[in-house]
């Protein structure tokens, strides 16, 4: 009997090994009640102590004020708090160095002597700024209790404490229910990650704060600290999905949960694997959609994203394959989670960190399925974690630095002792200013041919004819000639590595292009031409002469250009987006929403509207294409290659007559004919684009039904039936309201009209498109709008896609007149693909 006793007690171990041995005891395990008087026990096993009278705990200046007041009738954490009318501090001696969570409860109680909804004040822990002039009132008109979840670092340098001081703005005052410091497990957060867009780890500085933006539990119930070891919250996923419909939740007994090495429960507990978001069955052949969360940050930050995964769908080994995204970049390709593991219901997770710009306030995390035809289309989900990393200036609040804690006596010494300091610093550069004026003046110094240094020129919006003229940056031999600045060979030849063929970004009909990095750090774009290459020195100085004369934001810039040693090489800033029509076909990209194929449009439209009415004389683009409308790392629009430009009509004039030039399925058939070319040529290739960006195909498929061959033909077609959702990308589906389609379809097919005349100018093409997008806004205002009656809904009988032809549209050059070409005899004139 004792030898089965003991064998049960084995068995028992066994199955709970995990539980028993990963279960995390804090050093440090401190929680205050702040205007409390007693010790107070929560439903979640916890207890709380007094922030007065505790050995650990020290609170200075004491005259403060505690407030204290019943909440329905029972006594929590939130039914006291403590009150501070000048800057205050909160000393906790620790036990150990290293990361510590610090969690910091509000919540304004009512009280007849203070208004705590009113209240403005920031918050500094040890040197980081958490809150900076935080007030409920910015919150809104009801009230919530504020749980801030932070991690700081503490180094041990000469002392463990951890201090939190409250200052108070101005005559107001600060407050605080509650404090919790607990020590963090050793290896809770990673020392390196891998960025977004991917690239080699980066590393994670131990001295960052950190603060918890979202804890996501997908597919499952939130989660309370009574489920968690380390005592943190999970909240479910479903206020994040974009489209409710393309997920569905699964489950399983949370004890059938693995936790294999190099994971502890401590990473997450075993409610969150056990749940999981999956693709949902749409009940259609071939399934390629994706399931998006989308979660509102503060921009100019990073942050660590942390993603859980756990095969709890499947019944064998690497038979969950899939893509995962974050902000439109590719993050895991191809992913199989049990090949990480080599079991099934195992625990896994990986990390990233991913910059958020000032012009968005949102990250987005998309999983969907690979392009793999071997196996069944699915993805999955368990949970998310996404921490905001403090800024250089130490701050998780703006970039506020920590010095507005210190009184007002002291700023205005300082303000004081900086104007004395200011004064003297200035009137002694004015002395050695004049001086060396005077030693210049004097003792010319013979110039240096000291190379320049390499960066992007400046952008702008307007006409910027002088400012090319006048920027010292880009002076060069050629700067008479306007032709920006002259590159040496051995300049670019190191930048592009000896052109190392693992650089070259793409292949056109001038050359190949390369990626660059120079001296300083600059990624750069470097075209270098063919000499078999169809264009040669005319296109090239083309481009040169008319970059050099354009600055806008949605115009590519030229760096500079080399004409040594009979290689004729064009420097650009880079483009980290490429070419917009590998985010429409042929590439594993991420689809685009069509909010931002809408966006993308409109910045293209701006770029050549300000070629035919801003610059200082008309220009023609002359080659309009998916292909030469480049995205940068923010998916903004720049319209690129210029080889084939022209001058525009003058004042007296209503065309160009010239030879015919363009690309196939792009080309003006007006222009073909008549070999008269006009603004209105660069509309119709822009009409085509809008079509290509619509339907996510190239313009001319040879591989397609003689009637589906040309975009713009076959577009048409459907929009003069009232039927253009018929051939729409099926990554729109579901997503795209209908009247947004409706103006789009009706300004690409007033640029795609068959005379110039009838076509709009650019300037009413960029109206129509942001219209369009107005449209497609104001229906999103909320996530349950999105599943509304305005949107379009899968179509049943919309026409099959069929997967695009290898290589880009041969370009033509055209020396003689076509009396009696058609527009379809244009596009029957298929050559190599080649682009350009």
């Amino acid at each position: 009997m004792g030898s089965l006793n003991f064998l049960f007690i084995i068995c028992f171990l066994c199955v709970f090994r995990v539980r028993i041995f990963a279960y995390f005891v804090p050093v440090d395990n401190f929680l205050i009640d702040c205007g409390g008087n007693k010790s107070l026990k929560l439903d979640d096993g916890r207890t709380f102590e007094p922030d007065l009278g505790n050995s650990y705990v020290g609170l200075s200046p004491t005259s403060n004020t505690v407030v204290s007041e019943s909440v329905m009738g029972t006594l929590n954490l939130y039914s006291t708090a403590r009150v501070f009318t000048e800057t205050s501090k909160y000393t906790i001696n620790t036990k150990q160095i290293g990361r510590h969570w610090l969690r910091l409860h509000f919540y304004p109680i009512e009280n007849h002597r203070y208004n705590l909804k009113s209240a403005v004040f920031s918050v500094v822990a040890n040197g980081i700024t958490l809150l900076h002039e935080f007030s409920f009132a910015k919150l809104g008109k009801n009230p919530f209790r504020l749980l801030k979840e932070y991690v700081i670092e503490l180094d041990g340098l000469g002392t463990k404490e951890l201090v939190l001081a409250l200052s108070p703005l101005n005559s107001s005052f600060s407050f605080i229910n509650g404090i919790e410091v607990v020590s963090v497990p050793e290896d809770q957060f990673p020392s390196s990650a891998f960025p977004i867009p991917v690239g080699p780890t980066v590393g994670i500085p131990t001295h960052v704060a950190f603060e918890t933006a979202y804890r996501i539990n997908m597919g499952g119930p939130p989660l309370s600290p009574k489920n968690d070891t380390l005592w943190t919250i999970w909240e479910p996923d479903r206020p994040f999905l974009l489209n409710s419909a393309s997920a569905r939740n699964v489950s399983v007994d949370p004890s059938s949960i693995k936790y294999p090495a190099g994971v502890s429960v401590e990473i997450a507990p075993n409610w969150v694997y056990a749940t999981a978001q999956e693709m949902a069955d749409a009940n259609v052949g071939d399934q390629k959609f994706n399931i998006s969360w989308a979660f509102k940050v503060d921009h100019s930050f990073t942050y660590l994203i942390r993603l859980h995964f756990c095969d709890i769908v499947s019944e064998a080994l690497n038979n969950l394959v899939f893509n995962v995204y974050i902000n439109n970049q590719s993050a895991l390709n191809s992913f199989d989670i049990s090949s990480k593991t080599m079991e099934l219901s195992a625990a896994y997770y990986v990390d990233f960190v991913a910059n958020v710009s000032t012009d968005s306030e949102r990250i987005l995390v998309q999983v969907g399925p690979p392009n793999l035809r071997n196996l069944p289309p699915n993805a999955i989900l368990n949970g998310l974690e996404i921490m905001k990393i403090s800024n250089p200036s130490d701050s998780l609040d703006g970039s506020y630095r920590a010095s507005f804690i210190n009184s007002k006596a002291s700023e205005k010494k300082k303000v004081m002792a900086l104007t004395i300091v200011s004064c003297l610093v200035g009137s002694a550069v004015l002395v050695l200013a004049t001086a060396a004026f005077c030693l210049w003046f004097h003792h010319p110094k013979k110039p240096k041919h000291k190379p320049l240094p390499w960066l992007p020129p400046p952008t702008h919006e307007g006409n910027s004819e002088t400012k090319v003229s006048t920027t010292g940056s880009y002076a060069s031999t050629a700067l008479s000639l306007g032709l920006g600045r002259v590159l040496g060979f051995s300049e670019i030849r190191e930048a592009t590595k000896n052109f190392d063929e693992s650089l070259v970004l793409g292949m056109g009909g001038f050359g190949k292009v390369y990626r660059g990095v120079v001296e300083n750090g600059v990624v750069v774009a470097v075209k270098r031409g063919n000499p078999r290459s169809q264009q040669g020195l005319i296109e090239f100085r083309t481009e040169i002469e008319m970059l050099s004369k354009l600055r806008h934001r949605h115009l590519v810039s030229l760096i500079g250009y080399c004409e040594e040693l009979n290689e004729m090489i064009l420097v650009y800033e880079f483009m980290a987006g490429g070419p917009l029509r590998k985010h429409l076909y042929g590439s594993n990209l991420l689809p685009l929403t069509w909010k931002q194929r809408l966006e993308i449009c409109i910045g293209a439209a701006k770029g050549l509207h300000y070629l035919h009415t801003g610059a200082a004389e008309s220009i023609i683009h002359r080659d309009v294409k998916t292909t030469n409308i480049l995205l940068d790392e923010n998916l903004t629009a720049k319209v690129a290659d210029f080889g084939l430009s022209k001058l525009g009509p003058t004042l007296d004039q209503t065309h160009v007559s010239t030879v015919v030039k363009g690309s196939f399925g792009y080309l003006d058939p007006e222009y073909f004919r008549r070999q008269q070319l006009t603004e209105k040529s660069d509309v119709y290739s822009f009409g085509v684009v809008l079509m290509e960006v619509l339907c996510a195909r190239p313009a001319i498929n040879p591989a397609l039904p003689r009637e589906q061959v040309n975009i713009a033909e076959w577009g048409m077609n459907w929009q003069k039936r009232g039927r253009l959702e018929q051939i729409i990308d099926p990554h729109l589906v579901g997503s795209m309201n209908l009247d947004s389609l409706r103006k789009f379809g009706e300004t690409a097919e007033k640029c795609l009209a068959e005379h110039g005349i009838e076509r709009p100018a650019m300037g009413d093409v960029l109206w129509n498109l942001e219209y369009a997008l107005q449209l497609q806004e104001a229906s999103t205002q909320t996530v349950a709008d999105e599943n509304s009656a305005n949107y379009i809904p899968d179509i049943p009988d919309r026409i099959p896609q069929i997967e695009p032809v290898d290589g880009d549209i041969a370009e033509i050059v055209c020396d003689q007149g076509f009396d009696a070409a058609t527009t379809s005899g244009v596009f029957s004139q298929l050559m190599n693909p080649k682009g350009r």
